[in-house]
């Protein structure tokens, strides 16, 4: 039977899509079997890759924003785990990166969901991430986010980057209803008061 030190090894020295990596691979991602919060987001970022450590960059200073966590307990909480739909940078597009490799999800969400049993929340970051796991009519980011189920397994939430300064201008309800809704799903887990 495969363990979580296993496969995480395993995931770690994957070089299935090394040929389309433009800087080459290096895995992140962060799991546990005591996790009751998974984080799915796009694919690490140059950032990222340089120092191996997700959210590493704005983007991770304002998910942390939206969740009231530090990053010290963001990193160091064994409650949290953090596992991309592509494992490594894929490079950069006419307009920012390339969306995330193809091959990651199929290769390893399911192994890894199989080691975190004590899952609660699944926080679905950006588009890559909610048409993967959620089967759903909304056409678009903004529907799904706005109209999300509550008390759903799954969280969809766009993008913390800061390149959706304009998404969340257009859209203030986010900050004043969905992230104190957030919140509330996040802090008992967490154990925040």
């Amino acid at each position: 039977m495969e363990t979580l030190h296993t496969l995480l090894s395993t995931i770690r020295d994957c070089r299935y899509c090394e040929a389309h990596l433009p800087l080459g691979p290096r895995p992140v991602v962060i799991a546990d079997t005591a996790a009751r919060i998974l984080i799915i987001g796009q694919a690490p970022g140059t950032r990222v890759h340089e120092s191996g450590i997700a959210w590493n960059d704005p983007s991770g200073d304002r998910l942390r924003q939206w969740l009231n966590i530090d990053r010290e307990q963001f990193y160091n909480d064994s409650r949290l785990a953090i596992m991309p739909m592509g494992f490594c940078y894929p490079g950069k597009g006419k307009s920012g990166d390339l969306p995330p490799r193809k091959e990651c999800a199929p290769l390893w969400h399911e192994r890894l969901l199989a080691q975190m049993p004590e899952l609660e929340l699944v926080l679905l970051i950006g588009q890559y991430a909610q048409k993967y796991y959620l089967h759903d009519t909304f056409k678009t980011l903004t529907e799904r986010v706005a109209n999300h189920p509550a008390d759903s397994l799954y969280i969809p939430l766009p993008h913390p980057s800061p390149r959706n300064q304009m998404w969340l201008r257009r859209n203030p309800w986010f900050d004043t209803e969905l992230v104190p809704r957030l919140r509330r799903r996040t802090n008992p887990i967490l154990e925040i008061p």
